[in-house]
């Protein structure tokens, strides 16, 4: 838990801002989900051709992580927001524009690299603002933005889709980019007056107040002491790259197919979006108490790969059972643990990271996961072609979360910061 009274304020101050901006992001990065129920018909778009299309969005995404972090140390957190959200939003409503395959990739690979910065920058933004073993709960608390999206982006995407189709000559799935890339051209003003660069740029906090913030991030940090190319060969940092690629696989590969899996069972699409809120519903949930669990544990290896494992098996039974039913339990459960180790997990760099090495390294550990966003939703639509059923695709989504919880496992000693380092950092 929180005690001390300035970061219960720093909280207060940032948290809901990052949460808006995440909250945007996921939702525009995977509202073609909802799009693909009328968009793929309407422009003769195959499950492979949308799957690709969904998925390189994320190779943009991966190039531009680590240039997006360090220029976000260089020129500041709010005037680069405010680059990437405005820059974000006008491409996000360019696609309702997409008239062919080629259009469909070219604006999504521009997406990507749009948002290339922001949660990679948000993660190095909460390293400015508080102390290591706090970073876990943080992270959850704005990233919980994910299924929270889900909650708000799936019954949104539906109604758009059913009750906007035909309005001045526009389909649904146009006006769906449309409308839902307005919050962040919104957002990128809200983000110059509100989001300082850090506590020594906060007009709302006392100088007392930023002194006491630099003494403990000072004492409870951790030092850096090397080069940002010798931080991005950190063998902790690669393995917690490729843990990112298969958990990105996998989650994504849920994210951009859950709306016609459930649509496939028979459901309309105006009821498809209220029955996929529902595991991200019981996302939110878990993301929210696992990160304060492992705050108040000092914990982060167990918190991260036994959620992993246990969507893993979730994912497995849906991909073996004929009920529907059976199934949308089985998402409901596979959401609670995908979402539940998030807080954990994405504050392991943190733990042993600190300046221009935690820009590189966090920048390369997003951006190994990055890839797996493009190959997850793109192998479920390979499969889904060539099998005819989701069956297959849940099977691989079921083995990428279970490879991502034992590389977590396995490496958890080299991860976890060593007594003998945290009193050097503390003396």
């Amino acid at each position: 838990m929180i005690s001390e009274p300035v970061f219960i304020k720093c909280s207060w101050r940032l948290i809901p801002l990052m949460f808006l901006f995440y909250l945007v992001s996921f939702i525009d990065r995977t509202n073609a989900g909802f799009a693909a129920l009328t968009m793929n018909r309407d422009l003769g778009f195959s499950p492979a051709v949308f799957g690709f299309g969904a998925g390189i969005f994320f190779i943009g995404y991966s190039l531009f992580q680590i240039p997006a972090n360090l220029m976000l140390e260089r020129i500041g957190a709010r005037r680069w927001m405010f680059c990437i959200l405005a820059v974000w939003g006008l491409l996000s409503a360019s696609n309702a524009l997409v008239r062919t395959p080629g259009s469909f990739y070219g604006v999504r690979f521009l997406l990507g690299i749009a948002e290339a910065g922001c949660f990679p920058g948000m993660l190095l933004y909460l390293t400015y603002w508080f102390p290591r073993k706090h970073l876990a709960q943080f992270t959850a608390l704005f990233a919980v933005a994910i299924p929270i999206s889900g909650v708000i982006g799936a019954p949104l995407g539906s109604s758009i889709l059913t009750k906007l189709d035909g309005i001045a000559g526009m389909h649904g799935w146009q006006w769906l980019f449309v409308v839902e890339a307005m919050p962040a051209l919104f957002l990128a003003f809200v983000t110059l007056r509100f989001l300082p660069d850090g506590p020594e740029h906060a007009s709302w906090l006392s100088q007392d107040e930023k002194k006491s913030i630099a003494a403990r991030l000072e004492v409870g940090g951790v030092r850096s002491m090397r080069g940002v190319w010798r931080a991005m060969r950190d063998p902790r940092v690669i393995a917690l790259g490729v843990a990112n690629f298969s958990y990105q696989s996998s989650g994504y590969g849920v994210a951009f197919w859950a709306p016609q899996i459930v649509h496939a069972m028979g459901f309309s699409i105006g009821t498809t979006g209220f029955v996929v809120a529902l595991p991200f519903i019981a996302g939110s949930v878990a993301m929210v108490l696992c990160g304060r669990s492992s705050t108040m544990r000092g914990e982060g290896i167990l918190h991260a790969s036994l959620p992993w494992l246990f969507a893993a098996a979730a994912y497995f039974v849906a991909a073996h059972v004929q009920s529907n039913w059976i199934v949308l339990l089985m998402l409901v459960f596979g959401a609670t643990g995908q979402n539940g180790a998030f807080g954990a997990f994405f504050s392991l760099p943190g733990t042993f990271l600190a300046g221009s090495e935690a820009a590189a390294g966090i920048g390369l550990f997003n951006t190994l996961g990055a890839v797996g966003g493009f190959f997850g939703p793109s192998l479920v639509g390979i499969l889904r072609q060539s099998s005819g059923d989701y069956a297959t695709g849940l099977a691989a989504i079921a083995i990428g979360f279970a490879i991502a919880g034992l590389i977590v496992l396995g490496v958890g000693r080299a991860i976890e910061p060593r007594p003998a380092l945290q009193q050097s950092a503390a003396e």
